[in-house]
């Protein structure tokens, strides 16, 4: 046992039948499964956040089909790799079954062009693909890659699954068992709650843990909620504000606002707080949904929003958090109307698809002397005259006479 490599690397499961969670894609009567078992495998993405066991999966893959594995990582490798990763692949000395899985982590670091070096080859499979990314593959991976691929969802491992790869590595020989460990059940549900789904940051933690602790006067290495505490650190945060989480994030806020559910509104605040989003970002998407969702039920929502914006901006954090949470439960507690945004949208529709005629002459700009001879301005009412300070004319092009695009609902009085 190597105790330089990283505890998670030395306890990864090598069995399907060794490795936990994911059931949802590796259950008995599920695709994945039986692809794997029945050595008919496809190429593959496998889509998931961090520490959710792709590499362990595309490993327990390899050994299953007893396939050549060759690893890229896509941030450090380039066509030249790919390029000798085929020739390995091809070559009978080197691969004497012809069946190869070429694994590349973080495959959405990939360029186009290396992607691209990548198709023929899974194509005519000389190589099957395993690609593994923390994004959305639809919209970073090659659609040829895709279109060629079964991709498959990862989801953060459970409390339960990350407490018995815990439990598991503390009695593996290749893991932490050869150590006289005394840590109860509830640190480790603490350590496993505390990493959020993410299993290397919890085997990590539990691993610092136990190698930074003394050794007591019985040989015992004593394991507290405080020690584990302080070797974790804070609760593991599922938001990455550049990844995929971030959208996710970003629509479940704006989601809640329009939902008028100022609970979860408050939840993804935080989420995107503690992720470290641009406080300014948040506070412009406050403003959309002041504009978009209470409108002119509220119209001082907007007012509201934006004089948020600009303190936020000036403020800074960490007490834009007040500033941006008030401002947000605001519009999430106000009645709601998006009949402007219904009516802008419906009004720019017919201006970019229909013929929409021309402006009547008796609201044209007359600026000049003698455009009057042409019509311009001929005919105009000066409402302020006119009692109520309304008067009926034509606004509309003859061809958009008729027309509602502001349809007034119950909310705006």
């Amino acid at each position: 046992m190597d105790l330089n490599i990283p505890l998670a690397h030395r306890v990864r499961p090598q069995t399907l039948d060794e490795f936990i969670g994911q059931e949802e894609i590796l259950g008995k009567d599920k695709i994945l499964y039986r692809t794997i078992k029945a050595d008919r495998l496809s190429s593959i993405i496998l889509w998931g956040p961090t520490g959710s066991g792709k590499t362990s999966l595309a490993k327990v893959i390899s050994n299953t089909t007893k396939y050549k594995f060759i690893k890229l990582n896509a941030v450090t490798s380039g066509v030249g790799d790919i390029k000798s990763a085929i020739e390995e692949a091809k070559n009978p000395l080197l691969n004497p079954t012809g069946k190869c899985i070429l694994f590349i982590d973080e495959i959405h670091r990939f360029n186009k062009l290396q992607q691209d070096a990548l198709l023929p080859f899974v194509e005519n499979g000389t190589v099957i693909l395993i690609g593994a990314t923390t994004e959305n593959p639809y919209f970073e991976v090659n659609k040829a890659l895709i279109s060629r691929s079964m991709v498959f969802k990862l989801k953060p491992l459970s409390v339960e699954n990350v407490f018995t790869i815990l439990k598991n590595a503390i009695k593996n020989p290749e893991g932490l068992g050869s150590y006289n460990i005394n840590i109860d059940d509830e640190t480790l549900k603490k350590i496993a709650e505390i990493s959020n789904g993410d299993v290397r940051t919890a085997l990590n933690s539990l691993e610092i843990a136990v190698l930074t602790t003394p050794v007591d006067k019985n040989g015992l290495i004593n394991i507290t909620n405080e020690i584990a505490a302080e070797c974790v650190g804070k609760k593991k945060s599922m938001f990455d504000k550049t990844g995929d989480s971030h959208y996710d994030n970003i629509s479940a806020f704006i989601k809640s606002m329009r939902g008028s559910d100022q609970d979860a509104t408050v939840f993804y605040l935080a989420r995107a707080i503690a992720g470290g989003e641009d406080p300014v970002f948040i506070a412009r998407r406050i403003v959309i949904a002041a504009a978009e969702d209470v409108g002119l039920a509220n119209p001082n929502a907007l007012v509201v929003a934006n004089s948020a914006m600009q303190a936020v901006a000036s403020v800074g954090m960490p007490e834009a958090r007040i500033i941006l949470s008030e401002a947000a439960i605001y519009v999430a507690t106000s009645k709601k109307s998006n009949a402007t945004y219904l009516a802008i949208n419906k009004a720019l529709e017919d201006v970019e698809t229909k013929d929409t005629g021309e402006i009547p002459m008796h609201i044209r700009n007359a600026p000049a002397e003698g455009m009057s001879q042409f019509g311009y301005g001929v005919g105009y009412k000066y409402p302020h005259i006119y009692p109520g300070h309304v008067v009926e004319q034509q606004y509309l092009p003859d061809k958009m006479l008729g027309t509602k695009y502001f349809i007034k609902d119950d909310t705006v009085e």
